[in-house]
């Protein structure tokens, strides 16, 4: 049992000092604070570090940039090697195993061996790998490195244990599989290019196809060491039948001009796999873990509808090994948000993903028509519709969708088709106070009124202007459809809430968001300020810049000017008058601050830039001119998969230190005085205390920023069904200001029992259902408020905060510092959340430097700190997402998702959850051969290579042309199930496979023994009687 004690004076932090000052935070450590001190807490922890363990679980997705293909016929295995030296193993749904080499070097070829439970991988760095797959992670078992020639070309026959393997410089040698060392049998080219045997040896059985990649194809006799017959082509001609066989719209026209038609048509399979994720890139994800158990069966049954239909009615052909649902499964859904602005919804339950429903936003808006001119148009030349930010409600199954044009929509999800109208909100969202000083810059500004006092550009024209640039005033990015439209059952677009341009400068994008069913709001952020809208109303309850919320409670005491000063003119590119606060501005910027598509490429990043002026001559200059001023640098929506950003490992340019993701971030107060903005990071809806002297929680919005400070917003929403949607929602920001370091990511509550508060929300109803008098339509609302969850407990509640750079914890209402941890120094973090894991609660941190972290609640005590990910790419960053149960995912390439879990208990159990890539099968047997034909042509079955190939007869090869590497044999897999029972059981069961296989293998033997001496006794004893009678000279 751990006591916890609210007061600031003994207690253990991370940090010895409160950084900026603020003293809503409560004083340093060690030092008594004028909070008052609430009573004693007991609070278990019960998570320790043996709790967590990082492993990967499953890929999902086609392999990105494949290189090489190999099927197991027997076994129904498919193996997909990439370019990076990965390798898909797919079989039946929930069959499906990814295999890393070490090297990441790509995969030239595959082999099975067919029906053994194992695999050869040739790959670019000349090295062969034979792995094992009788075990649910497959490992290395040996590794052969070639040392002077480079593989071009593996070949093993069926059921045979020699490979032969082909070079670059066109010589072939054998490894024995079983060994996996070489043969001192080789086949070199010059010999295999000498003049041929004038009569060749006719028995197939002793001979070898190659060919050459000059036009050769040989025919080796391998018993005789001789070529016995060779074909050759000029190079051009055969590369030329190569491209033509191969081109099927070349085969195709060839057989139409013949006069023939097709007379049938063969379709294609129904893919099992989720090999479609990528159909348009993917820009974001979410991940929702222990989901209600009805919204999945509903979502599949409305997305079944609308499936392609035309696919072959026979059997998936690769439906290879065996898979079983776990005895700890529970309801998981993935969303995926695309270039296109479609949505995806996948069921990710037991480690299989599976499409459920598919939803196009691009249905809410208008097509752009081509003809369309002005600032609206241009905006949206490019992927107009591509979502940014996804914020779904499992149990209200209320969707809301943040689009890279500015615009939020909010879905509702129904059983029934409806025709309605959507409405369409339109929000004016932009800081008109764009310069902030502090108070000691104001003795030497000039007059603000006085119109001289700036630089000699021309001002915009008023929005009521008759001048052309008045049409870039007030208006939406895109249109929404104003009309009456039928929409089909599932999600049905309610709401559209648009940020619009002002004065010619486009609206900055939306940067957080949150949703709230109970209360029935939605609050949206940017760099310009917040805006909370009513939407059962349909109403705009806040529109304000990040700096009015404070009031007078500013910790820094900024001021504004205006009007605005240093304005870019409305043609051509300018710079901006103040080189030295430019640059200035641009150092002080958030490590993640880097603009990919014109938006902040994290919601940790530091404010943007309204129509920021670049150096012309600069690698921007031209694009930057032709947009024009005022419009992001980037409009085109790229995936996530797409926003790769090379890391530097060395100082060479300033602009690459400013960009790199290893720079730090000041957090001075010179440097924020010089900040132009202030951005909305994180929004979250809680039942909270706005004001210290709150003896009861109320409905609040804590909002927080760029600049490491968190507001909390107070309203006050009416209890009764009918007023609600009556009268008018009170929001009176108070000026409340907590602080960290580093840009605010998340908020979590904690009740004073250490359990976690969810946010209150609405039981779904169908709006769109028939009326029925037993079921009234009213709206039912579950609430975790703190007084009601912990009455045994006390008032008050924990407000967990985590920012870039640190985590603190405080106690609620009176805003005391209970516990501050310093999360890192060196780098900061991308990704926090506070998630449920083995019954407790604890802050899991993905951070830049590929730290994967986990903190105890309420103390912050530092549990996991691994170095797992390396952050090579933006699409790790956009993509990277945590969630209940101790598990994560990403975007690990263009084409496919990364799941994985920090927590042991289900690395204990991922062994029970993945599935049996070999099964024990029969081989199929040969077809019966004639008495003559085995007779007279000999038991070529019988050939045994060992004579040929076998160090007896071969001799050793050289051990400077190839290095053997032993392998872990499995060892990976035996070790993840060591633990206890599941490890015996788990070796016990492929010791007895392999003992069943070996008895089944001499089973076989046996019976070809015995049909094999029946046969010769049979024709001995027709023998006999035919030379029983016969005198000696009749022979």
């Amino acid at each position: 049992m751990k006591k916890f004690r609210k007061v600031l004076d003994g207690l253990t932090t991370s940090s010895p000092a409160n950084p900026g000052g603020s003293p809503a935070c409560g004083s340093a450590a060690g030092t008594p604070s004028t909070a008052p001190t609430p009573r004693e807490l007991e609070i278990q922890e019960t998570l320790m570090s043996e709790h967590f363990q990082i492993c990967k679980t499953v890929r999902h997705g086609v392999p990105y940039q494949p290189t090489a293909l190999a099927f197991d016929p027997v076994q129904k295995i498919l193996a997909i090697g990439s370019r990076s030296g990965g390798v898909r193993l797919l079989g039946r749904p929930g069959v499906d195993c990814h295999c890393q080499h070490e090297s990441g070097a790509a995969v030239l070829q595959l082999q099975f061996l067919i029906n053994e439970g194992a695999l050869v991988t040739a790959c670019a760095d000349d090295t062969l790998h034979l792995w094992n797959l009788r075990q649910r992670r497959p490992a290395i078992l040996h590794s052969l490195k070639f040392n002077r020639e480079r593989i071009t070309f593996c070949h093993l026959p069926f059921q045979s244990k020699w490979l032969y393997v082909g070079t670059e410089r066109g010589n072939t040698h054998i490894v024995n599989i079983e060994s996996f060392i070489l043969s001192g049998y080789v086949i070199m080219w010059n010999k295999a290019l000498e003049f041929c045997n004038t009569h060749p040896y006719l028995c197939f059985h002793y001979l070898l196809f190659f060919c050459f990649e000059s036009g050769t194809i040989v025919m080796w006799d391998l018993r005789a060491k001789r070529t016995d017959f060779r074909i050759y082509y000029d190079e051009v001609s055969l590369k030329e039948f190569v491209s033509l066989t191969s081109d099927v719209f070349f085969a195709l026209r060839s057989f139409l001009h013949k006069g023939k038609s097709l007379s049938c048509s063969f379709p294609i399979f129904e893919n099992p796999y989720p090999m479609d994720i990528h159909e348009s890139p993917v820009t974001c994800t979410a991940y929702f873990a222990d989901c209600p158990p009805d919204i999945i069966p509903v979502l599949y049954s409305i997305g079944a509808k609308h499936k392609k239909t035309g696919y072959s009615h026979k059997e998936w052909p690769v439906s290879g090994g065996t898979w079983t649902v776990g005895s700890q499964t529970y309801p998981e859904i993935i969303i995926t948000g695309h270039a296109d602005g479609s949505i995806k919804f996948w069921d990710a339950t037991a480690i299989t993903l599976q499409m459920l429903y598919k939803l196009k936003t691009s249905k809410v808006f208008e097509k752009p028509k081509s003809g369309d001119v002005g600032r609206s148009a241009e905006l949206v030349e490019e992927d107009p519709y591509a979502v940014q930010m996804i914020s779904w409600c499992p149990q209200s199954r209320i969707l809301c969708v943040v689009g890279i044009s500015a615009h939020v929509i909010l879905y509702r999800f129904s059983k029934h088709d409806a025709s309605t109208t959507i409405t369409s909100l339109e929000v004016r969202l932009q800081c008109e106070m764009e310069d902030v000083i502090s108070p000691s810059d104001t003795e030497n500004t000039p007059s603000f009124s006085d119109p001289s006092g700036h630089s000699p550009q021309p001002q915009p024209p008023s929005p009521r202007s008759n001048t052309p640039d008045s049409m870039r005033d007030s208006i939406p990015c895109l249109k929404v459809k104003d009309r009456m439209i039928r929409m089909p059952p599932g999600y049905q677009a309610e709401l559209v809430v648009q940020l619009l341009w002002v004065d010619g400068e486009p609206p900055q994008q939306i940067t957080s968001l949150d949703l709230n069913s109970a209360y029935g709001l939605l609050a949206l952020g940017n760099c310009n300020g917040l805006t909370v809208v009513d939407y059962l109303q349909k109403t705009i309850l806040l529109c304000m810049s990040t700096l009015e919320l404070y009031g007078s409670a500013d910790p820094f005491q900024r001021l504004t000017r205006s009007p605005r000063k240093n304005r870019q003119s409305t043609s051509g590119l300018t710079e901006l008058s103040d080189n030295q606060v430019s640059l200035d501005l641009e150092r002080s910027k958030s490590p993640t601050s880097d603009h990919v598509n014109g938006h902040c490429t994290s919601p940790t990043s530091q404010p943007c830039l309204t129509g920021r002026a670049r150096v012309p001559g600069g690698p921007e200059g031209p694009r930057l001119a032709r947009r024009g001023p005022g419009r992001p640098p980037f409009r085109k929506a790229q995936s996530a998969a797409c926003m790769e950003v090379s890391l530097p490992v060395s100082s060479l340019t300033e602009e690459s230190r400013e960009n790199s993701f290893s720079r730090s971030r000041s957090s001075s107060v010179s440097s924020i005085d010089r900040e132009t903005k202030e951005a909305v990071t994180t929004l979250q809806f809680a039942e909270s205390y706005g004001h210290k002297s709150d003896t009861l929680p109320t409905p609040c919005l804590w909002v927080g920023t760029s600049l490491g400070l968190v507001l909390i917003i107070p309203m006050s929403i009416p209890t009764d069904e009918q007023e609600r949607l009556e009268d008018p929602v009170t929001v009176a920001p108070t000026g409340t200001v907590l602080m960290l370091k580093g840009s605010i990511l998340r908020i979590g509550f904690l009740d004073c029992g250490g359990a976690l508060i969810n946010s209150p929300y609405e039981v779904w109803r169908d709006q769109h259902a028939p009326d029925h008098p037993d079921r009234p339509r009213k709206r039912k609302l579950v609430n975790f408020s703190p007084s009601s969850s912990q009455e045994a407990s006390g008032d008050g509640h924990l407000a967990v905060v985590c920012s870039e750079r640190q985590a603190k914890v405080f106690f609620m209402p009176s805003q005391a510092c209970l516990y501050v941890h310093n999360i890192t120094e060196s780098s900061f973090v991308l990704r926090a959340d506070v998630v449920s894991v083995c019954n407790s609660v604890c802050l899991a941190c993905f951070c830049a430097n590929g730290h994967i972290m986990t903190l105890s609640l309420p103390s912050l005590r530092p549990l996991l700190d691994v170095n797992y990910l390396p952050l090579t790419d933006m699409r790790i960053a956009r993509t990277f997402c945590f969630t209940n149960g101790g598990q994560a995912l990403y975007l690990c390439s263009p084409t496919e998702i990364q799941r994985i879990t920090y927590s042991q208990e289900m690395c204990d159990n991922l062994q029970e959850m993945l599935g049996e890539l070999f099964t024990p099968i029969e081989t199929p047997e040969a077809q019966n051969r004639g008495f003559l034909k085995g007779f007279f042509g000999g038991n070529a079955q019988t050939f045994d290579r060992e004579e040929l190939f076998g160090e007896a007869a071969a001799g050793k090869a050289s051990r400077s042309l190839a290095q053997h590497i032993p392998g872990q044999g499995g060892m990976e897999g035996m070790k993840a199930a060591a633990g206890g029972v599941v490890g015996e059981l788990a070796r016990a069961r492929i010791a007895l496979d392999e003992r069943g296989q070996r008895l089944g293998e001499l089973e076989e033997r046996t019976a070809l023994m015995m049909t094999s001496a029946e046969t010769f006794s049979k024709h001995a004893h027709e023998l006999m009687l035919k030379c029983k009678d016969k005198k000696w000279y009749q022979f």
